[in-house]
């Protein structure tokens, strides 16, 4: 079993890499290369969502039935209840603000580095996969999402260094201790809970399929409010164990 934070930590490594890449390289990627990029990670993705979906069931199909039955229940209401706190809604105002941001990075701007920290630690920090890697990385050492986040960030921070400046790498720190704090909580407190009652495996199954939605999302293929998505973690364990 690999250790665990492993995740975040790669993420904070692409975030520093990716920054440190792209003060040394100021020529940005080609559109083939970014093409090719986005449809491995994309791929990448898939592959790692239904493979912790995959793992997830077990037993007979009877039983495989009843899992996959829960775990679109869970998706249905934990839908509902993020559109009742207005997840999505959140993350938008986060990008607009972030968006915002952007639009005032000028080389005469006195606060651009200010600006540059927030806008990295608002888009890395609110990303769904980050949110949903960290809770593999704690409850099953699965610090396969969190990688590719980390490619992600990585590629980002490249772009956005030569608009902010350096500056941005510190947005590694607001991710380390969102991530690494919602990775140990898991593993500690949550995790041990849900294994001994057998419940990891209805949360991975969900968490598994909200990844294979994100690659969904990064190619443009389908529009998926994730944020609204992420309570179904919590309603999977508590569906089983009332089904139970």
């Amino acid at each position: 079993m690999l250790p665990k934070m492993i995740g975040t930590i790669l993420n904070v490594a692409g975030i520093l890499i990716g920054g440190t890449i792209g003060m040394t390289r100021r020529k940005p990627l080609s559109p083939a290369a970014e093409a090719y990029l986005k449809v491995t990670l994309s791929a990448l993705t898939v592959f790692f969502g239904l493979r912790l979906t995959w793992q997830s069931f077990n037993g007979s199909f009877p039983e495989i039935l009843k899992q996959l039955g829960i775990v679109l229940l869970a998706l249905i209401v934990g839908r509902l209840v993020g559109r009742l706190l207005h997840l999505q809604k959140l993350s938008n105002g986060l990008g607009r603000r972030a968006r915002g941001w952007i639009e005032k990075a000028k080389p005469e701007e006195p606060q651009r580095a200010g600006f540059g920290f927030k806008t990295c630690a608002v888009l890395f920090c609110a990303a769904p996969l980050g949110w949903l890697g960290a809770v593999q990385d704690g409850l099953s050492s699965y610090p396969y999402p969190l990688a590719i986040k980390a490619v992600v960030d990585g590629l980002a921070t490249m772009g956005f260094v030569g608009m902010f400046g350096g500056g941005i790498l510190l947005a590694a720190v607001p991710v380390l201790a969102l991530q690494g704090t919602l990775t140990l909580l898991c593993a500690h407190l949550l995790g041990p809970f849900l294994s001994a009652h057998g419940l990891v495996d209805s949360v991975n199954a969900v968490g598994g399929l909200l990844v294979f939605s994100v690659a969904l999302v990064m190619l443009g293929l389908k529009r998926i409010e994730l944020a609204d998505y992420l309570p179904s973690l919590a309603f999977a364990p508590l569906l089983t164990w009332l089904w139970h």
